[in-house]
């Protein structure tokens, strides 16, 4: 079986995750069966997906009414009428492992001998689970994050007797409804994102309860210095301090002190009013950016960072899976193997041997694999060797971007930082400069910009990633130079928020293609701040004087509309003629006379900050250098014997 065969799909929940999980099927073109216990369950989780759908469908993110995709949808209480034409059946009931038990064995008793059996258990075991039925290599995990319509990473989860073909084939059903999977390839505890965060809360728990460090300290060094989305305690917070205390109680982990106290005084976090920070009365969180200066957080970090080594020596998912879900899954600004390989992996094993010194705690024990890599030298970036190679002939594993060189010459750039809306930081902004600086510039023809994801063509910059240092120390100007710079015709493919640094970068490209869904702005006011990458020059050289102080002045998102109507982009078309136009213009652009093109981007970005006789010089010695050209005689032939003109740069 195989994802072809997937035609019905049937989920075991309507709560948050059931009805999600429904949603995200159906938008995708599955007819979906969604199952609960009782007729209000069903129908509140029917009303929960109307609504969503209805607001997806005003923003544009799905392209389809909402009717249409309600239309793929059936529910039902009785479960074996739920079930009886199903090709994949994903349970979403509350994680007890005796409920889960007794729905697969029902499942296996009602569903078709070929179905898939899959469970959304974020902590369960796989194995267990499938005990339940007599068909366990066709049970696999999908653990998919909530909410499901938002988040786009999806687990999927071996059992002990799982079929590579059960898990080949949930892994292309993830895909295939627009999620990201990766293989947790063993049963274990926590699977990959959750085993990975738990030495985040963990350490910070540890750490607090000893009084190196207090709450709002850690927080903001997490936060401010290392660029987490949040603090350990801030998190636990949002989650529920005692969702975390029972987790370490079943997996027989010792308990901080600090987390046990919260417990025994029911000051659980936002859902109690009170946890490590005060929410009825209180601000909510309190730290601030300056606070916790002196923090090990190293000492997080090492730990979080074996944690994944763990995992890879145990085969449990690959250095590239654990990066990935650690960034989708938990928001890590980077995946804890790259940050491992930053850091320097034999700095890694020191600072945990010497907690392990200190404490004598088998939480500080080194993990077989980071052993191995130290003693091999494989140490991470410097050393052109860790958790991924690092190679100086210009091939690079890049973190942060996708690439691909076409036949014709089309460099396609993506920025893959979804879950952070692809906010520039520096790793990206280094990576980009690196790629167009080794690309071999004869064959490239043109070069593309856009974002991952359908949310965002990128949002802005980290900011954290930038506290307290000048744009030349980041990188900044560099980064922008480079692709308003680079001498082939670039363009930026704009689908969703185009904001802060996001939108510097794309006024950097020559030209800008948007959907009449994007928006675009330069919200940096409003953080004390200003455009820092170009944004008040190519502004005030591309509008009048008085627009472009409004875009930078009030901070303010203006639509794809008004911006082509300002002149800031190009076109602003409906989604469904988005990549069509886009065609155009690059057919243009790839096939268009190389040499030609690259004098004509020189002289006008050139001649632009010049007064005209200067331009004028410019564009006549440009003119008469190409007239020597080979391209100019195949253009002029071309014209005379009425074909497409072949030009090869020369």
């Amino acid at each position: 079986m195989n994802v072809d065969n997937i035609s019905q799909v049937t989920v075991l929940g309507a709560g948050s995750m059931g009805h999600g999980i429904t949603e995200v099927a159906a938008i995708a073109g599955y007819d979906v069966v969604m199952r609960d216990i009782e007729q209000e369950l069903v129908d509140d989780g029917f009303e929960s997906i109307k609504w969503s759908l209805e607001k997806l469908s005003e923003k544009g993110v799905v392209s389809e009414e909402a009717e249409t995709v309600l239309g793929r949808i059936d529910t039902a209480v009785d479960l074996e009428t739920a079930v009886a034409d199903a090709d994949l059946v994903i349970e979403a009931a509350p994680e007890q492992m005796e409920i889960k038990r007794e729905i697969f064995s029902d499942l296996d008793e009602f569903a078709p001998e070929e179905a898939i059996l899959a469970s959304n258990t974020s902590s369960l075991s796989i194995t267990e689970i499938a005990t339940a039925t007599d068909r366990p290599e066709r049970v696999v995990g999908m653990h998919f994050f909530n909410p499901p319509v938002k988040m786009d990473l999806v687990e999927v989860i071996y059992g002990e007797q799982t079929t590579d073909e059960t898990a080949g084939t949930a892994y292309e059903f993830v895909e295939s409804i627009d999620k990201t999977p990766i293989y947790v390839r063993k049963d274990v505890n926590g699977f990959v994102v959750n085993s990975v965060l738990g030495p985040f809360g963990d350490e910070a728990g540890w750490m607090a309860s000893e009084g190196v460090a207090t709450v709002e300290e850690i927080d903001a060094a997490m936060v401010h210095r290392r660029g987490y989305p949040m603090g350990p305690f801030e998190l636990g917070d949002l989650t529920g301090i005692d969702i975390g205390y029972h987790v370490r109680k079943e997996a027989g982990r010792d308990v901080p002190p600090i987390v046990q106290e919260k417990v025994d005084a029911e000051e659980l976090g936002q859902k109690t009013g009170k946890g490590y920070y005060e929410y009825e009365d209180g601000e909510g969180t309190t730290y601030e950016a300056g606070q916790g200066e002196d923090v090990d957080t190293l000492r997080i970090e090492a730990r979080i960072v074996n944690e994944a080594a763990r995992l890879i020596g145990d085969d449990v998912a690959t250095a590239d899976a654990i990066d990935t879900g650690m960034r989708l899954g938990a928001g890590f600004p980077e995946g804890p193997c790259r940050r491992g390989d930053k850091l320097g992996l034999d700095t890694v094993l020191e600072t945990l041997e010497s907690l392990h010194e200190s404490y004598g705690h088998e939480r500080y024990e080194p993990s077989d694999h980071l052993r191995e890599l130290v003693e091999t030298g494989a140490t991470g970036e410097n050393a052109g060797e860790g958790f991924y190679e690092y190679e100086d002939d210009g091939d690079r594993h890049y973190a942060t971007i996708e690439h691909e060189l076409s036949e014709d010459g089309l460099l396609a750039i993506t920025l893959d930082r979804p879950e952070r809306m692809n906010a520039l930081n520096g790793d990206l902004m280094d990576e980009v400069v690196h790629l167009l600086d080794s690309t071999a510039l004869d064959e490239v023809r043109a070069v593309t910009f856009e974002g991952a994801g359908d949310r965002a063509f990128s949002a802005g910059a980290d900011i954290t990633g930038f506290a307290g240092r000048e744009p030349y120390e980041a990188g900044i100007t560099e980064f922008f130079e480079t692709v308003a710079a680079y001498p082939r015709p670039t363009l930026a493919k704009i689908d969703g928020f185009c904001l802060g640094g996001g939108h510097e970068l794309a006024l950097a490209c020559d030209l800008r293609i948007a959907t009449e869904a994007s928006e675009f702005g330069f919200p940096e006011i409003n953080l004390g701040l200003l455009p820092g990458g170009g944004g008040t020059q190519r502004t005030m050289r591309m509008l009048s004087e008085a627009r472009a102080k409004e875009l930078v002045f009030r901070g303010e998102h203006i639509s794809a509309d008004r911006a082509q109507e300002w002149g800031l982009i190009n076109r602003s078309v409906p989604e469904s003629e988005f990549e069509e136009t886009v065609e155009a213009f690059l057919d243009d652009l790839v096939h268009g006379a190389p040499v030609a093109l690259r004098k004509a981007k020189r002289v006008m970005n050139v001649g632009s900050d010049q007064a005209l006789e200067a331009g004028l010089e410019l564009e006549s010695q440009a003119f008469g250098q190409l007239l020597a050209t080979e391209d100019m005689q195949e253009g002029a032939a071309a014209f005379m014997e009425d074909r497409e003109a072949e030009f090869e740069g020369k």
